[in-house]
C-alpha cells in the first residue's frame, strides 16, 4: 500500500516564531499559521472559514523564520502531518493534536523593510528554503518551435 503525507499550506502567522534550542544545539521553531477559506453557503451569502494550523520548523529553516517572520506576515509553507499523543499533568486525561513539521517555505510579499529577504511589491513570492532542491523536470523531445520572426502583434490575446 502506497503512502503520502504532504502538506502545502498559504496563510498569516497568527503570533511571533517561538525559538528554542535543543540540547545538541538545534534550532526548533514553532508558530501557527491562519489559513482562511472564502465561500458562499446555501443561501449564497458570503462566508468565510479560519483554519488555525500549528508549524513546527528546525534547523536553518527555524532560524530564518524566527529572524524574518512576525505576527501577520503571510507565509507559504510546505510539510508533512505529524500526530502528537500526550496525557494532560493536570487532569491526566489523553489529549492529542495535529501539527505540521516543515520541509521548505516561501516568504511572501514585497514588504520587508526589517531587513529579510524582498522581492518587486504585489505579493510576489521572493525566497525559497527547502532542504531538497530539485531539478526542473526534462524537456519534451520533439519538434523545436518556429520562428518568431514574422508573428502578428494584433492578435486579441
Amino acid at each position: 500500500m502506497a503512502n503520502f503525507n504532504k502538506v502545502y499550506l498559504i496563510g498569516n502567522l497568527t503570533r511571533d516564531p517561538e525559538m528554542r534550542v535543543t540540547p545538541k544545539g538545534t534550532a526548533i521553531c514553532q508558530f501557527g499559521l491562519a489559513v482562511n477559506r472564502k465561500f458562499k453557503d446555501e443561501s449564497g451569502a458570503a462566508r468565510e472559514e479560519v483554519t488555525f494550523v500549528d508549524i513546527e520548523a528546525w534547523s536553518k529553516q527555524a532560524e530564518t523564520i524566527a529572524k524574518y517572520c512576525t505576527k501577520g506576515k503571510p507565509l507559504f509553507v510546505e510539510g508533512r502531518l505529524k500526530f502528537e499523543q500526550w496525557e494532560d499533568k493536570t487532569s491526566g486525561q489523553k489529549r492529542s493534536k495535529l501539527k505540521v513539521v516543515l520541509e521548505g517555505f516561501q516568504f511572501l510579499g514585497g514588504d520587508h523593510r526589517d531587513g529579510a529577504p524582498g522581492g518587486a511589491p504585489g505579493g510576489d513570492i521572493d525566497q525559497t528554503v527547502s532542504p531538497e532542491r530539485h531539478a526542473p523536470p526534462p524537456r519534451a523531445s520533439g519538434p523545436k518551435p518556429a520562428s518568431t520572426e514574422n508573428l502578428d502583434e494584433d492578435v486579441p490575446f
